[in-house]
């Protein structure tokens, strides 16, 4: 795995003195994604999406990003992927198999570009529609109270980058019962949930119906369009909630948690799945 922080020299002011020390600061780089299959007895390579983000599994990255804008459904459909780009390794070409092609014609989105915002607005949430399948958003799950409360300090134990450089964004996996399953950092925090729900398309563990994803800022609309895809139905954010992320967990029933500290938070949508007992 790539180093995710640097040292730099920088100038620390305090009052009227100053002195030149080292800081640790978050690797940024850009990541082309590329994708090939074929078409009319052709291989075509077409790039896709170019995201600033922090190096490191750059492939979940990638099969994460193609499986939440709809493109695949799962590993099933992805012949290879890999890393490319010579000495910088900032691409990853994924092909998958041609009978995608279509889909990809049909596909009305805009890729990110942005590390800090996706492209969000009445034609995402339409767009949103036509790649997921309603019938399947019943369940039956519910959490505890008591156990959200414990979520973020394992959060943040568990974000050793951000430790250093303060810096990067996080999200994690846990089981309804509270158990760390797995935790992703990046510049980007749409990125750091690419990585996540990648990793677990390529273990063949979606959907996320069973787990509780955990953020350690706020929650955007692209976080929760990214979980939805993936079939997670409860969302803890430490951070406050965007208006169109709370319009769209109440469109889809997904219960959504903010401001999640000190053992208080507020429910934005879906508060049946919590337990209080």
């Amino acid at each position: 795995m790539a180093d995710n922080s640097k040292i730099v020299p920088i100038l620390r002011c305090d009052n009227l003195n100053s002195l030149q020390v080292q800081d640790v600061v978050a690797v940024e780089e850009p990541l082309e994604i590329r994708l090939r299959y074929e078409h009319l007895k052709q291989t075509i390579t077409k790039s896709i999406s170019v995201t600033m983000r922090t190096p490191g599994h750059d492939i979940e990255l990638a099969i994460g990003f193609l499986f939440t804008e709809g493109i695949i459904s799962g590993s099933s459909e992805v012949i290879s992927a890999v890393v490319a780009g010579g000495k910088t390794g900032n691409v990853v070409i994924v092909t998958i198999s041609s009978d995608l092609t279509d889909k990809l014609k049909k596909l009305d989105r805009h890729f990110y570009t942005s590390s800090s915002c996706g492209v969000c607005g009445k034609a995402s949430i339409e767009a949103l529609d036509t790649v997921c399948d309603r019938q399947d958003i019943k369940d039956n799950v519910n959490v505890h109270a008591s156990m959200l409360y414990k979520l973020p300090s394992i959060l943040r134990e568990k974000q050793e980058v951000f430790e250093k450089t303060g810096g990067l964004h996080g999200c994690a996996l846990f089981d309804i019962g509270g158990d760390f399953i797995e935790l992703m950092e990046d510049v980007g925090r749409h990125n750091a949930l690419d990585k996540l729900i990648g990793t677990s398309v390529t273990r063949g563990n979606v959907p996320l119906t069973n787990y509780v994803l955990l953020l350690s800022g706020r929650a955007s609309f692209e976080l929760v369009q990214k979980s939805i895809m993936a079939g997670i139905k409860v969302i803890a954010s430490v951070g406050a909630p965007s208006s169109l992320a709370v319009e769209l967990a109440n469109e889809w029933d997904i219960t959504l948690v903010c401001f999640l500290r000190e053992r208080r938070f507020n429910v934005y949508s879906g508060a049946h799945r919590i337990v209080f007992s």
